[in-house]
């Protein structure tokens, strides 16, 4: 089936205008791509660098009364895009970062946003193809710095849509099981050490040991206890 694609030439943000739509009835399953942002956003109220070349895109996915938790569909964005990125890098390179940072030797290549609007979730995806940031926080790549080639954002999109269509479907008949496993298989590996920030300003370190049934991130500390986390900003240490 051919994906629902809209395309324009710059907006400020994919996400926001999705949610406008979502308040009008847009069906699930629109993706809306610009060549450029002027108001781009990240997590925590970052600003997302937005040069012509790389993808800038948003989806919406109508919740349903038996669907998984919503907070999940971070795992399976992070999956779809993983997936994609590996049809033109080698899959192991790729490590995906909870919740859902997509990562080249620690270096930042793919951030999401998903935010909420009624029974709608929006999905924005900010992937690195043709340019990088210079971030003062943290490295960023590109899959043209990686070797890919030079790989067209609608392109890309095309094959993205296609493929996360199908794990919202799993998600959607099977459950978060499936998700979860791939997740782990091409996330960090248990033992990694890692810093959490969390939204109430406090700071905890420890090694990484899975994700529990709702997809938290869970921190073993160095006392031994383990500490589930459903929200915060990531560092690997």
């Amino acid at each position: 089936m051919t994906a629902n694609i809209r395309t324009i030439a710059e907006t400020g943000s994919t996400n926001a205008d999705l949610i406008e739509l979502a308040g009008k009835g847009v069906p699930e399953g629109l993706w809306l791509r610009a060549e450029r942002q002027t108001g781009g956003r990240g997590r925590l109220a970052r600003t997302w660098e937005s040069p012509q070349g790389n993808l800038y895109c948003s989806t919406i996915v109508r919740l349903r009364p038996y669907d998984p938790s919503p907070g999940t569909l971070a795992l399976v964005a992070a999956i779809a895009v993983h997936e994609a990125v590996g049809l033109f890098l080698a899959p192991d390179k790729v490590i995906i970062k909870w919740p859902n940072d997509l990562l080249v030797e620690g270096a930042k290549l793919c951030g999401m946003l998903l935010e909420r609007a009624g029974d709608a979730i929006i999905i924005g995806i900010g992937l690195n193809i043709a340019h990088h940031p210079d971030l003062p926080d943290r490295p960023a790549t590109s899959l043209a710095a990686c070797g890919a080639g030079n790989i067209g954002p609608g392109y890309f999109l095309e094959t993205l849509a296609e493929i996360f269509a199908r794990w919202l479907e799993i998600w959607r008949g099977q459950g978060l099981a499936p998700i979860r496993t791939y997740w782990l298989k091409h996330a960090h590996p248990p033992g990694t050490g890692l810093k959490a920030n969390l939204p109430d300003g406090s700071t905890l370190e420890g090694i990484f040991a899975g994700l529990d049934n709702d997809g938290a991130l869970i921190l073993r500390l160095a006392n031994g206890t383990s500490h589930a986390i459903h929200a915060g900003d990531i560092f690997l240490i």
